[in-house]
């Protein structure tokens, strides 16, 4: 009786296997043509009174960011980023620095965070139909345009008495992002990935005028990409 049994499930086993197996070929056929990504590493803010970037002598601090993107064809993407980035005035500025500083009624000190959402497209440099044959390694880029508010706290000397003042500013930027993925699963990804946010203002730090450019976000940071298909397409 029990060889009975053993033949019986060998032979549905080996019966219902090319059925999954179809299953999942067919499943792996539907492209998942949409990718949520997260993103953490260190960034720095290029302001006025942000320190002396030619030596190197300024704040690094976090920023975080997560994304939704939509594959438009095979080398194309369209990307929606949100994110965070805190931000300090840093470095050790000169007496004549800071003399001008107080003559303009410049601010000393800004320390804060912006946030900010961008929309822009972005262009794989191996393009790929499906997300199951996609390269190992892929290059991708692009630039696009987005609005970012800040809040700071700002001081107009480096007097520990005096209260600092809240101030806030929105403004509209150019993102221009740039990044190298890993492929670690059929649908999941690892990336380095560089952002620069050029800003149309010089006023994020209370502190205008003093450098030859506008104030301007940087980051570097670490990105999972995950591929996913819509609920209502599962």
């Amino acid at each position: 009786m029990s060889t009975l049994i053993k033949i019986t499930f060998t032979l549905f086993f080996f019966g219902l296997s090319p059925l999954i197996y179809g299953q999942n070929f067919y499943k792996e056929r539907i492209s998942r043509d949409n990718i949520f990504s997260i993103g953490v590493g260190p960034s720095f803010a290029y302001m006025d009174n942000g320190g002396q970037y030619r030596a190197s002598n300024f704040e690094i601090k976090p920023s975080i960011s997560a994304s939704i993107i939509k594959r438009l064809n095979t080398r194309f993407d369209l990307r929606a980023t949100a994110g965070v980035q805190w931000i300090s005035s840093g470095g050790n500025p000169s007496t004549s620095v800071t003399d001008n500083w107080f003559a303009n009624f410049s601010s000393y000190t800004a320390v804060g965070q912006g946030f900010y959402f961008d929309l822009m497209p972005s262009m794989n440099v191996v393009p790929f139909a499906n997300h199951m044959n996609r390269s190992r390694w892929n290059l991708y880029g692009g630039f696009g345009i987005g609005v970012m508010n800040v809040s700071t706290k700002q001081t107009k000397s480096f007097s520990e008495n005096e209260v600092p003042t809240k101030e806030q500013i929105t403004t509209a930027y150019i993102p221009v992002r740039a990044g190298l993925s890993y492929r670690i699963g059929p649908y999941s990804d690892i990336a380095g990935e560089g952002t620069m946010f050029f800003t149309f203002t010089d006023n994020l730090d209370g502190n205008i005028g003093f450098n030859r450019y506008g104030d301007h976000l940087a980051q570097a940071q670490i990105v999972y990409r995950r591929y996913f298909i819509p609920k209502s397409r599962d």
